[in-house]
């Protein structure tokens, strides 16, 4: 009986070395995990290269690239006419330099100088803001520092402000023109416009040193 009971257990022995033999060929053909594509390479080369830039707080800003600006002198002003100078008061205020605008300022120009002799004194509007004289007789060293000080005049005095108003939104002309003859710039006050020419105004280059 123990000679019968032992076949058995061999032929299992058997069975189970022959599926170990099967196994291991199985085990050992199973393909190798994909490459990584190029994009995963890139990606991990990345991250294991990561770099940071720390700002303190006191250079941090916000910058806008959409916005250029230019030193404005009297030496690249030269030769410039009487719309240009309305355009620099347009600019030097943040005002549009708007069909409207330069029309009405040229405008009061040749009503205050006449087209032919605008820069009178580097005082095309008579402005007495630092201008040193009264009534708006003052001059000054030249045209650009002129600019700056009309601008200086309309927004230092709330007489002003409709004319501001006017050259910031661009109004039609006659608007603008109203607000002029209403405010204290002139004591004549324009006639209240019967002194006021609208035929166009001609472009004048002043004479020379006048920038």
């Amino acid at each position: 009986m123990s000679r019968g009971t032992r076949r058995p257990v061999k032929g299992r022995l058997a069975a189970g070395a022959a599926l170990v033999s099967f196994s291991l060929p199985v085990a050992f053909g199973l393909a190798p995990p994909p490459s990584p594509t190029p994009a995963e390479l890139l990606e991990a080369y990345l991250y294991a290269n990561a770099q940071s830039l720390t700002v303190t707080g006191a250079l941090a800003s916000d910058v806008d690239r959409e916005e250029f600006s230019a030193t404005v002198s009297s030496e690249n002003l030269a030769g410039s006419t009487n719309y240009d100078w309305a355009r620099l008061v347009m600019a030097i205020g943040g005002w549009p330099a708007s069909e409207s605008n330069v029309t009405v300022f040229t405008r009061w120009m040749r009503q205050e100088n006449g087209p032919d002799n605008w820069w009178n004194r580097n005082n095309p509007l008579n402005n007495g803001w630092g201008s040193g004289g009264g009534g708006g007789l003052g001059s000054y060293d030249n045209l650009l520092i002129a600019a700056q000080n009309c601008v200086a005049a309309l927004k230092g005095n709330p007489g002003y402000k409709d004319i501001i108003a006017g050259f910031a939104s661009s109004a039609p002309t006659s608007e603008i023109e109203h607000a002029i003859w209403a405010s204290p710039w002139a004591t004549s006050h324009y006639a209240n416009g019967a002194h006021w020419s609208s035929t166009p105004v001609p472009e004048i280059v002043p004479a020379d040193g006048a920038w």
